[in-house]
């Protein structure tokens, strides 16, 4: 078991998810369970995923990890992307520590994918850009729940080009050990049909782009999603749509809403 000052600490536990961790055990169980057809066309290289409290965003989070499920057990690294919401983080961050904790556990930050990405400029070292940020914490118990063993790479993604986040990804992308998880939600705070029309036509731009340009007013992650986009030109990807709802269809009230998004990323072609 890692000392605490050498885990980033759960920021969100007991607000976005349950703090107790059978409690939370049971609603990632009751999420997976509930995932329902239309299943991925096969296993995905990865995911887009959205972030919320997992009242309002689990359902379709838990519908992007089923498209995991398939080759769990190959998956024993983990490369995890989303927004800075808190503090201002120019490039990509990764956590100043070595594991990072939910009410689940403790998961080992991987030190060769960290030393591989550090050796790019555009990425830094920050405590604080970590220590309150949600748009990753909300992925880890899904991580554990589905994966018997893996390590993480975490990144906070702030001011960076698509370019910076398309070089990250393609050194730290791997082979079928290697699983990619992009967090984004889509809309915010429209009215519902207004968000679903707005999500339907983002939704439809990250199936078919093949250069960056996502509006960040369409999805808070669009950096992130922009850098996948980015890597498509040297990568053969397939991003397939695999779910699309709003707060208004799984929790709250229908007068503003925010849209999530399930997506699977689809490797066509492998590197040689």
């Amino acid at each position: 078991m890692p000392d605490d000052e050498r885990a980033r600490a759960p920021a969100v536990a007991g607000r976005f998810y349950p703090r107790e961790p059978t409690e939370l055990a049971g609603a990632l169980a009751q999420l997976m369970a509930g995932v329902g057809s239309p299943a991925p066309r096969h296993a995905a290289k990865g995911i887009i995923a959205p972030h919320a409290g997992y009242v309002y965003s689990g359902p379709v989070a838990a519908t992007a990890y089923a498209s995991l499920a398939a080759r769990a057990q190959l998956i024993e690294k983990v490369v995890l992307l989303g927004p800075a919401h808190r503090v201002y983080v120019r490039g990509l961050a990764l956590p100043a520590a070595s594991w990072f904790a939910t009410p689940l556990g403790e998961v080992e930050i991987d030190p060769t994918l960290a030393a591989r990405a550090l050796e790019l400029a555009c990425v830094q070292r920050s405590a604080q850009a970590h220590a309150l940020e949600h748009s990753l914490e909300v992925h880890i118990p899904f991580l554990q729940t589905l994966l018997p063993h893996f390590t993480l790479l975490p990144l906070v993604v702030g001011d960076a080009s698509p370019q910076q986040v398309a070089a990250v990804l393609e050194r730290c992308w791997g082979g079928p050990e290697t699983a990619i998880v992009i967090s984004s939600d889509l809309s915010h705070y429209h009215s519902y049909a207004e968000a679903a029309r707005l999500d339907r036509a983002t939704a439809s731009w990250i199936t078919s782009a093949n250069t960056p340009g996502l509006d960040p007013q369409r999805a808070c992650g669009a950096r992130c999603i922009d850098g996948l986009i980015a890597l498509g030109q040297q990568r053969r990807l397939d991003i397939e749509l695999l779910d699309l709802r709003s707060s208004g269809d799984t929790a709250g009230s229908r007068d503003q809403v925010v849209g999530y998004g399930a997506f699977a990323i689809h490797e066509s072609q492998p590197s040689s």
